[in-house]
């Protein structure tokens, strides 16, 4: 039946027939934090439970408003409802046998993610998460605004446990903005990231 839902194993065996057993049972063991839910978190979280990645742990305080509907993952329907409880909606529609979990502690997560838009807010938390918790990877992101190339968008490993992504000097100026496909591209860097981390293939 086409139109029938599909089940947690048949969500398994596609994801395996893509990714392969091993590298599958990595994925849907794996638990991760998404601290903040725009333009990056919201692309960057959906990327990850398309993957099959077990748990994830939404963090934001914000709601859907309509400047974000043009980069990040929110529908009309969707304004000013909790981004957590708009997203976990989304997630649950793309990838319902992952487990999505609203405000959770970070001591859950093996992985987390920055995506907030104000820089100090990124640097308390990259800083707090590597001094707190030494063993877990903080992957995060600086630099994703205008028209810069696309080429520009990198990821870079700052420390053992530390991943920037984007091209660490944009900044938002008249006009130029945050286009979706740049916000986008860091995001997806973001969660390749993340990806190569659980597979143990972490020199990015």
């Amino acid at each position: 039946n086409l139109h029938a839902s599909p089940s947690r194993e048949d969500l398994r065996l596609a994801r395996e027939a893509r990714h392969g057993p091993a590298l599958q049972g990595r994925f849907s063991a794996a638990s991760v934090a998404v601290c903040g839910l725009g333009g990056l978190g919201s692309n960057l979280a959906l990327c990850l439970a398309r993957a099959g990645v077990g748990w994830l742990h939404l963090i934001d305080f914000d709601r859907v408003d309509l400047s974000n509907l043009h980069r990040q993952q929110y529908f009309i329907p969707q304004l000013g409802r909790p981004k957590t409880e708009a997203l976990q909606d989304i997630l649950a529609a793309a990838a319902p046998d992952v487990t999505v979990t609203i405000h959770t502690a970070l001591a859950d997560s093996q992985i987390v993610c920055e995506a907030f838009d104000v820089p100090e807010d990124k640097a308390l938390l990259v800083n707090a998460v590597l001094e707190r918790f030494p063993d877990k990877y903080v992957v995060a992101a600086s630099g994703m605004a205008g028209l810069g190339p696309a080429n520009e968008i990198r990821t870079r490993r700052i420390t053992s446990h530390f991943y920037l992504c984007g091209d660490g000097t944009s900044q938002l100026t008249p006009g130029g903005g945050l286009l979706p496909s740049r916000v986008m591209l860091c995001a997806a860097h973001q969660a390749h990231a993340v990806l190569r981390i659980l597979a143990e293939e972490p020199d990015v």
